[in-house]
């Protein structure tokens, strides 16, 4: 059986018209490219949780994109943050995010996180640590303010350790090309951001019709 590629997304307001507009249009595309077999405009992380947790369930997830804002260690729906917290038992979120664990393809699966800065500096790699231990799965995610070169995009396994600088974030984007790995060998070329959905290319290092990091 094939695993699915599902992308949410924030919708609100305070995600910018203009933004969550495009990250719909985005989503669209990507589905008619074949890239995505689902894809969901949320307006709260129980939303988009409970959407990821039970589309064409029972049915295995191979990858999960996200589009929206982020910061160091967080994504954002409606300014509402998700970090490390909503891994803990005690959270609200916490058995929400355990059901779409269950449905991931063991050391197959990949989380992206298609924001702002989410892996930056130390609060944003301790979030890359503790979402990979969490889903026994890969994890990419940006460290930048991301532009049309989506700069800083890393991935970190289980068991791995970020090999990226701390402040790379507080350095000036355009002095790395998008075409090299200036931090090491888990940078990868960056994809079209999400907001310029027009140009939908994948990684060059991603082999197939998949915009998917390359596994490490």
């Amino acid at each position: 059986m094939s695993s699915l590629r599902l992308m949410v997304y924030d919708k609100t307001r305070s995600a910018g018209r203009a933004l969550s507009m495009s990250w719909r249009i985005g989503g669209w595309l990507y589905g008619r490219l074949d890239r995505f077999d689902g894809w969901h405009g949320a307006a709260s992380w129980p939303e988009a949780l409970d959407w990821l947790a039970s589309y064409r369930a029972p049915e295995p997830i191979g990858e999960i994109q996200f589009w929206g804002h982020g910061h160091w260690g967080s994504v954002s729906i409606d300014r509402e943050a998700l970090d490390v917290r909503a891994l803990d038992p005690a959270h609200p979120w916490q058995g929400r995010l355990a059901a779409i664990r269950d449905r991931l393809v063991p050391g197959e699966a990949l989380w992206w996180f298609r924001t702002c800065e989410t892996f930056g500096r130390a609060e944003g790699q301790a979030f890359a640590q503790a979402w990979v231990k969490f889903f026994g799965c890969r994890a990419a995610g940006h460290t930048y303010v991301i532009g049309p070169l989506q700069s800083g995009l890393h991935t970190l396994a289980p068991g791995e350790v970020p090999g990226w600088p701390l402040d790379e974030a507080r350095r000036t984007p355009s002095t790395f090309s998008p075409g090299k790995s200036p931090a090491g060998s888990d940078t990868l070329r960056c994809a079209p951001c999400p907001s310029n959905p027009s140009t939908p290319s994948p990684p060059s290092s991603t082999p197939g019709p998949m915009s998917t990091p390359a596994r490490m």
